[in-house]
């Protein structure tokens, strides 16, 4: 099933807006969160079809709520990019090991997200 629906997890008000503005351009519907709590909140309201994940934000960061959305059996099969600044190969694959699909390290080239996204759909 193509992907559309896409769920922005981050805290910063400046990289919800690029990131928003660049999917919307491509056709995507876009909703934001900006912690865990919010996004869980999100979550609950309409599932998308897949979740860009910042990874540092205030109270649960982007591995635990990774960790917790697809560890519960209504999210198993939603895939989740972790979308970060954390560079480090062992934040990629303990990302990787919370669910998460893939890994894009910010500031975020938009061809290799929209790749990543395309592949996943």
């Amino acid at each position: 099933m193509p992907i559309q629906k896409i769920l922005l997890v981050d805290d910063s008000k400046t990289e919800l807006h690029v990131l928003s503005e660049l999917l919307l351009k491509r056709g995507y519907s876009v909703r934001t969160a900006e912690n865990g709590e919010e996004a869980l909140k999100r979550l609950a309201e309409e599932k998308p079809d897949l979740i860009l994940m910042d990874v540092v934000m205030p109270g649960q960061n982007g591995f635990q709520l990774t960790r917790t959305i697809t560890r519960d059996e209504r999210y198993a099969d939603l895939p989740v990019i972790m979308c970060t600044s954390k560079n480090q190969e062992t934040d990629k694959v303990w990302g990787m090991r919370q669910g998460a699909r893939d890994y894009v390290v910010k500031p975020v080239k938009a061809e290799e997200l929209l790749a990543k996204i395309k592949a996943l759909g």
